[in-house]
């Protein structure tokens, strides 16, 4: 079987790349392969034509494959809330929170992953047409066989071209230990407006025809996601270990420390709450055209297997 993930080098999938390097998956009987196709929009795309089994990516973005979410699933959380960072560079002088910092700059962002800083702008009262705000890609992150959009982003604004950044707590804890840039919102742990963590989550994903015909492979993938997220929690060394092994030098270093500030939301289960709030901000965004049941997102015959 095959998993993917649209982010190599980050925290955003981690226990995704975890869960297949720690021998969780086999433990459970899949001989799962682990996969980066980027961007998440394109990740989504191969699941619905067959090419893979699972996803890890942004709850949100499961519609632009799968209209109105008929054909696909969230099994289980990756992580808690909304993942994402808003990092601008560091001669602004922005401190944490103050958000208005971003009227007049350029700010990089992937496919999808924009809607987020762009619904939590709005919501601060913040006009990205008025304010002269420019949300785009960031140059040269999705080019040959890059695959860490997070890393782009900060060695794109180290070079000066972008004035800031949202995306992962890789990318962002790149930026700031090299001093390239500041963090400003920290969307997972609740700056921005109210709700805006309820936007989206790292999430496993899944079609419907898998959930059908493999019931109990998607089970099995939900248990190896759910001791994954414990054995991270008991020993954060086991972060190293994998980095170590998928990641460059200086990010095999970091990871640890990123990962030990999830460890409060590694949490597989999936909420009402968090399904209302992604809906509203689906719809708010054009995702989606109408509201969706909770039950028609989220597979609730794995529910009683996201707690260890």
């Amino acid at each position: 079987m095959k998993i993917a993930i649209p982010d190599l080098i980050s925290n955003s999938y981690f226990p995704a790349i975890a869960a297949v390097e720690l021998g969780f998956f086999k433990e459970e009987g899949l001989d799962m392969e682990l996969e980066a196709i980027f961007p998440v929009d394109h990740t989504l795309e191969v699941l619905r034509d067959g090419g893979i089994d699972f996803v890890g990516g942004s709850a949100h973005s499961v519609p632009f494959a799968y209209p109105n979410w008929k054909g696909a699933k969230l099994i289980g959380a990756l992580a808690q809330n909304m993942y994402w960072f808003l990092i601008l560079r560091s001669d602004l002088g922005a401190k944490q929170g103050e958000i208005e910092k971003i009227k007049g700059l350029n700010i990089g962002a992937a496919p999808l992953v924009e809607l987020g800083l762009k619904r939590l702008l709005i919501e601060s009262g913040i006009d990205i047409e008025r304010d002269n705000v420019t949300i785009g890609p960031v140059p040269g992150a999705f080019l040959g066989e890059n695959k860490n959009f997070g890393v782009a982003a900060a060695k794109a604004l180290e070079a000066g071209l972008i004035d800031g950044f949202w995306a992962n707590g890789m990318g962002a804890e790149v930026a700031v230990t090299s001093g390239a840039g500041t963090l400003v919102i920290d969307a997972r742990r609740g700056d921005g407006p109210p709700g805006a963590t309820n936007y989206t989550m790292s999430s496993l994903i899944t079609s419907q025809k898998l959930i059908d015909e493999q019931p109990d492979a998607v089970a099995a993938a939900v248990r190896a996601l759910v001791k994954t997220q414990e054995a991270l929690k008991a020993d954060i060394s086991l972060a190293t270990k994998v980095g170590q092994k998928w990641f460059p030098e200086l990010e095999a270093s970091l990871i640890a420390q990123v990962v030990q500030r999830d460890i409060p939301y590694l949490n597989a289960s999936i909420s009402r709450e968090f399904v209302d709030g992604m809906v509203q901000f689906q719809m708010n965004m054009g995702l989606i055209d109408a509201p969706v049941a909770y039950e028609d997102v989220v597979a609730t015959q794995f529910a009683p297997l996201w707690n260890a």
